[in-house]
């Protein structure tokens, strides 16, 4: 047990002393070792073993002028990385007018999740101003198979994850509503993709129905999903209809300042409608 925490608090040093090298490339685009060396304050070897690592990940690169003049600088990985950022950024940012005119219009609770370390987060949510109605915190995770949009954002996977997934997930009853068992599952992730969104009634929350669209990158990745979740007093047939059909315009106006088109960019899901 001892050796374990050692080894943990060898890699988080490490970690930090990997971070201190990337930063002193605010001061230079280009740098040799022994700059890297005066810059961060490491000794030389450690420098030299940490530039290894980050140069094998991608995250540095080193340019070979000549045999003697050998220098580094970032790498294209950190672009990636800082991409994913900026979209993770851009989406909430134009889901949320989405959100605020698609809540005043059904006066219900709107939320936006995304998937993180296979569970689904609420990252944004708008509530409803209804005295007896359902809350749920920014950050609160659910299971993949429980509730509109973490069974949306799995079905919006690529077969293989899905299938990874499904071998080693144990599904748990959260309600009496919850999806029983793998084979549930499956036929679930068939029906939201043939109808283009995903259904739920008390799966996750008690007395609560849920309604959930996928949130398209510009690539056609589904990058999140918005959601709609009322009392089950308040649902009937109709009023069902009424939220399927504004949450599906609100998805696709979304879809559309993200800069998603759909016949350059065709999607692998079947969503009705575009």
């Amino acid at each position: 047990m001892g050796e374990e925490r050692n080894e943990v608090i060898r890699m988080s040093q490490s970690l930090v002393k990997a971070i201190k090298i990337l930063d002193c490339f605010s001061t230079k685009a280009e740098l040799s070792l022994i700059e890297l060396v005066e810059l961060s304050g490491l000794p030389k070897t450690t420098v030299f073993r940490l530039l290894s690592s980050l140069e094998e990940t991608g995250l540095v690169v080193k340019v070979k002028n000549t045999s003697h003049d050998v220098k580094f600088r970032l790498g294209l990985k950190l672009l990636e990385y800082g991409n994913y950022v900026n979209e993770q950024i851009e989406y909430r940012k134009i889901a949320l007018p989405h959100m605020m005119e698609l809540n005043e219009t059904l006066n219900e609770l709107v939320h936006l999740t995304v998937v993180e370390k296979e569970e689904a987060v609420y990252v944004e949510k708008i509530d409803s101003t209804k005295p007896v109605r359902l809350v749920i915190e920014k950050g609160r995770r659910s299971p993949l198979y429980a509730g509109s949009a973490p069974k949306l954002l799995l079905a919006s996977m690529d077969d293989a994850v899905i299938d990874s997934y499904l071998e080693k997930v144990t599904i748990k009853q959260i309600t009496k509503n919850t999806i029983r068992n793998v084979a549930e599952l499956k036929e679930e992730i068939r029906k939201i993709r043939e109808q283009g969104y995903s259904f739920s009634r008390s799966e996750h929350f008690k007395n609560t129905m849920g309604f959930s669209f996928p949130i398209y990158n510009r690539n056609g990745k589904t990058v999140a999903a918005i959601g709609v979740s009322i009392s089950s007093n308040d649902y009937s047939e109709e009023r069902g209809k009424v939220i399927i059909e504004k949450t599906r315009k609100a998805a696709q106006n979304i879809w559309k300042d993200m800069g998603w088109n759909p016949d350059s960019c065709p999607s692998k899901l079947t969503f009705g409608n575009r």
